[in-house]
Parts: structure tokens; sequence; C-alpha cells
């Protein structure tokens, strides 16, 4: 496992009470840095499945702190400017600044584009696109405030690179947060701060869980098998690591050079 070195820096983590965002966290901490923990960490109304709770975000904070480093919670809902700037406060107040914003933050809601609800694509589009421009609004204000750099990485998908049956709402959601991640990059690049980010294929977490619980694997079938998430390699899904081993190494110096990407951690999943 490559080593970075994080200590004295400050990791904002959203979506970060379980699953991917969770394993960000603490692979942060692992590396140095205290961490804000950030979660809506109740119910929206916005998702097919149970999103993550108080106990859930209570357990990434016991995580991160086992580390020996420190971790904020704050609960915020990413799609409220107001809930967003107060948490992007309440990072700066208790640790003076934020080096890293790690916009996870998301949504998955599985249904035809011709059959979607209007209601379902805003709460994808509010969350999924809105919610990350918020984030990097708030926290890149900072970093250009403070003129001496930062690391912006987003989550985007597999579906911000094809086509995808069954949840074309969310594709749409992620092919715009790439490019809102391209824009960042230019518009960011005069303070030092680097705008990327990583498109992972399924990955095992409970969203997934909840989707087939939900749905049903037949249904989710259905989409991952048009949209072609067959991977090359021989793994159903990834393991949430996998993804933060991405978003260590496009946080670190280490890739001080690289802005405006999108890292596929795929499993040669876009490579067919």
């Amino acid at each position: 496992m490559p080593t970075y070195d994080f200590d004295g820096e400050v990791a904002f983590v959203t979506g970060a009470a379980r699953g991917q965002g969770r394993s960000h966290a603490v692979a942060y901490a692992e590396h140095g840095a205290d961490v804000v923990v950030a979660d809506l960490a109740g119910q929206s109304g916005a998702a097919q499945y149970p999103l993550a709770t108080e106990a859930d975000l209570a357990e990434t904070v016991s995580r991160v702190e086992a580390t020996g480093q420190r971790a904020l919670p704050v609960r915020m809902d990413v799609r409220d400017e107001r809930d967003v700037e107060a948490a992007v406060d309440e990072a700066l107040t208790e640790y003076g600044k934020i080096d890293i914003l790690a916009n996870n933050a998301g949504i998955w809601h599985v249904a035809d584009l011709v059959e979607l609800e209007a209601e379902h694509w805003e709460k994808t589009l509010a969350t999924d696109l809105k919610g990350a421009w918020l984030c990097a609004k708030h926290v890149g204000t900072h970093f250009a405030d403070r003129g001496d750099g930062g690391r912006i990485v987003s989550t985007a998908s597999t579906a911000a690179l094809v086509g995808t049956r069954g949840s074309g709402h969310y594709a749409a959601a992620k092919h715009g947060l790439v490019g809102l991640t391209k824009s960042l990059a230019l518009e960011l690049a005069e303070y030092d701060v680097t705008v990327n980010a990583v498109a992972p294929t399924g990955v095992a977490t409970p969203l997934i869980d909840g989707i087939l619980e939900s749905i049903g694997e037949a249904a989710l079938s259905r989409v991952s098998d048009a949209s072609g998430s067959m991977n090359v390699l021989d793994e159903q899904f990834v393991d949430p690591r996998d993804v933060s081993e991405a978003f260590l190494w496009l946080s670190s110096d280490a890739a001080r050079c690289v802005t405006g990407a999108v890292l596929p951690v795929d499993a040669g999943m876009t490579a067919k």
C-alpha cells in the first residue's frame, strides 16, 4: 500500500457516514489527516433505499478517532446551500482550514427515463450534481481566499462515461459532474487547487444492498447488464478501499500535476 503524508491536513468528506465515504474518511485519517465527517444522516425521501443514520455517522467518527486523528461530525444536506455554508464554517471554526474536499455524497435511483417521475429527476440531480457544486463552491472559496492550494476529488461513476439504461437521470448527473470537474479545474488552477473525479464501477456498499432489497436482483441486473458493468477483471463489485486509494493519490503531492481528470476505478468496465 502506498504511503501518503497528510499530517497537519484537514479532509472534508461528504456522504461519510457509511460506504465509500466512510472508507475515504478512515483512509485519510490513517495517513495523518483530521477529518470532517459530513452526512445527512437521515432519510430524505430522495432514494429507493434507506440512507445512513446518526448511528452510522457515529460509527465513522469512532473509526476515524481510532486512528489517533480528530473527527468532526457534521450533519448537512448537500442540496441546501445554507447547510453547506454552515458546515464549512463549522469546520473552519474547529480546524482553522480545509485542505481536501472529498465530494462523495450522492444517491442512486433506478427507473427508465420515459417512466421517471419529475421529482426523482430533480432529487437525483440536486444531490449528485448541485450538491457537489455547492460543496466545491464553498470549500473552493476558502481555497481561493487562502491562496496556497487545495484538492477537490469528487465521486463520479462509470455512468459518467457511458450511457445506462434504467438510471439515465443518474448518468446525466454524473456526466454533469465531469463537466463541473473540468471547469473548476480551469477556474481554480490560479490558486494551485487541483480538481479531479474518480469513476468507480459498482462498489460493495450498503447502497447496493439497499437497491437489491428495494427493486430486486432482476431489475438491477437489467440496469447493470445494459450499461456494460460486467467488469473485465474478475470482480463483481470493487471494494470501497479500492476507490479510497484513488482519492488518496489524487489528494496527494504525487498527483500535484493532475487536474481536470476522471480516473476510472472500474475493473476494466469502460475498456470494453
